[in-house]
């Protein structure tokens, strides 16, 4: 065929279709770049907005969460400036519990290896204060391992195996310890100007510590109450849902096991180990048993203590769990020492034996520091095991014989005798059917059988002395008008005692109770009675303080009750033990 154009006119026409095609696929490349960067653009803003939204609602739940706490700022700010992939995961009050705890156990290490540092770096250390940086490094490691079951329960929280308020106890209980802790410590250092100007280089952090675990129990009251109201299951729960375990006449919280209650009640037992001093046996100190015994133990494993006097101090560390004393009789076996704070000791450290592992158990044996009255503290026994109990029992000493640090116990059929605070400390503690008798002081001191040390409106802790006795003993009889024996003082700010059900000899001044110093914590503190009897127990003349109440109904004793006030169905029977849960 012909061709219609010449052939140089054809190239040129091929080449400038070529160029126009080039030009049209730029130009539609550049569209859709256009296009999709809009789309990108506007997708963006969206994802912007809705990060920015949530980030909104997540800062509002943290914000309402923690208006409910003592210390709402720190609690907002710790929380609020976290990276962002931990705020998006808030979406109720428990994430935001769970960010608190992981912020408080970070402190915690923080403040212990500032502690550590501290202690490493200053050079003319007292014996003393080496003691107390000890008991520091201890109890903050108490307070990681506390927070952790909070965190842990936290996570299976709310379970189908216990009710809501049986959460809460436990919740609440753990980080009224980890608070507990961090007060311990720095009391260590409060005896001497010296130690007062070490705690300062360490103070503003356990301050810290204490606020950031402070915010974590309001949280966690605050959920459980809330969930509680909303609850139907606790709505309708009635007390004859909570049926009461009872052996030969005294009636048990349910925590304690049947197998663990007639184990305490047996007339014979078969241990695994036996404490002889006489070598009869396959240790001659407790403290080699307590040594030798299985960790973790989700058993009970039981040494038994031969008559005889036993000279020592131990620890139950919180790695033997379920251990359980059993001795020959109070009158025939007796742990003791005489450490002291005069002597060189803090008060924590001055502890006879320190039952800290949970679960522990003991009966039928004596626990006394033999330091005299002009030591100061020197502590018989300190407990820190939680769901503890100890059946027919003795501690004896003067200032301090009995150190409730913290957690649940539970003492029953005992003897209790010291002067000044001998019962102290912060746990959540119910004592019943014991006799609880002030020895003679120092010459010029008064008696004070209570001093309890609750520094925290939410903490479930407290005092609980229910049909007991209380009396002097015959050196203090004697002589009961030179030296005025009171039921107890405010340790503490919220500082927490109830007397019920109970004797009260003409050994307790008229006024029942006295002041720590001046007016501290007489409107914040809550000292209770309740239809006690004896000549000691008529309220006429009692102390008119804004805390102090005498209790007229039932209603008003009950939340003392050991079923109420240390979760004591769940537990008491396991331990054999004989007990009351109500009035």
């Amino acid at each position: 065929m012909k061709e219609i154009f010449p052939s140089g006119v054809t190239a040129k026409f091929k080449n400038m279709n070529k160029k126009k095609l080039l030009l049209i696929l730029f130009a539609s490349i550049l569209l859709i770049t256009a296009i999709v960067s809009m789309i990108a653009c506007v997708a963006s803003r969206k994802n912007s907005t809705a990060k920015n939204e949530y980030h909104q609602a997540a800062h509002a739940i943290i914000k309402s969460s923690c208006s409910a706490t003592l210390y709402p700022d720190l609690c907002f700010s710790t929380i609020s400036t976290l990276p962002n992939a931990a705020i998006s995961k808030v979406r109720n009050t428990r994430d935001v519990i769970g960010l608190s705890l992981n912020v408080t156990k970070e402190s915690v290490t923080k403040a212990y290896l500032k502690i550590n540092r501290i202690s490493s770096g200053l050079k003319k250390l007292t014996p003393r204060e080496k003691i107390a940086f000890g008991d520091c490094f201890e109890l903050l490691n108490q307070t990681i391992v506390q927070i952790n079951k909070v965190a842990r329960k936290l996570h299976s929280y709310p379970s189908l195996k216990k009710s809501i308020a049986e959460h809460a106890e436990e919740f609440k209980i753990l980080l009224s310890a980890a608070l507990t802790n961090q007060e311990t410590c720095i009391d260590g250092f409060s005896s001497y100007e010296v130690d007062k100007k070490v705690r300062q280089l360490f103070l503003a952090d356990e301050r810290y510590v204490y606020r950031l675990c402070s915010n974590a129990l309001a949280l966690i009251k605050h959920m459980t109450d809330t969930d509680m109201v909303n609850s139907k299951e606790e709505q309708h729960s009635s007390s004859s849902d909570r049926k009461l375990e009872e052996d030969n006449g005294i009636e048990w919280p349910k925590w304690m096991s049947t197998k663990d209650r007639r184990l305490l009640q047996a007339r014979s037992l078969t241990p695994h180990v036996i404490v002889a001093a006489d070598g009869s046996g396959n240790y001659k100190t407790v403290t080699e048993a307590v040594n030798a015994a299985p960790s973790r133990s989700t058993s009970r494993y039981i040494i038994k203590i031969k008559a005889g006097v036993y000279r020592e101090t131990l620890e139950v560390p919180n790695s033997k769990t379920n251990i359980m004393f059993f001795g020959d009789g109070s009158s025939k076996t007796i742990i003791t020492y005489n450490k002291n704070v005069v002597d060189g000791s803090t008060t924590f450290n001055s502890a006879t034996v320190a039952a800290v592992g949970d679960g522990f158990l003991a009966r039928d044996l004596t626990f006394q520091n033999s330091a005299g009255p002009s030591k100061h503290q020197a502590v018989a026994l300190r407990v820190g095991s939680d769901k503890s109990a100890f059946y027919r029992c003795s501690f004896i000493a003067f200032q301090d014989t009995l150190y409730v640090h913290t957690l649940r116990q539970f003492y029953v059929k005992c003897v209790i005798i010291g002067t000044i605070d001998f019962i102290f400390g912060n746990g959540a503690v119910v004592i019943q059917d014991s006799n609880i008798h002030a020895r003679r002081p120092n010459p010029k001191q008064k008696n004070m059988l209570t001093a309890q040390g609750r520094t925290d409106p939410n903490e479930n802790t407290g005092i609980v002395i229910q049909n007991c006795r209380i009396g002097a003993t015959k050196d203090l009889e004697e002589v009961k008008s030179s030296f005025p024996t009171y039921l107890g003082r405010p340790w503490k700010l919220y500082s927490r005692t109830i007397v019920m059900q109970t004797y009260i000899s003409d050994i307790i001044h008229p006024a029942g109770w006295y002041e720590w110093d001046g007016n501290f914590a007489l409107d914040t503190l809550t000292y209770r009675e309740y239809q006690n009897t004896g000549e000691g127990a008529n309220t006429a003349n009692r102390v008119n303080w804004k805390g102090f109440k005498v209790m007229t109904s039932a209603s008003e004793a009950r939340p003392y009750t050991a079923e109420n006030f240390i979760a004591g169905s769940s537990w008491l029977p396991s331990t054999g033990f004989p007990y009351s849960l109500g009035l």
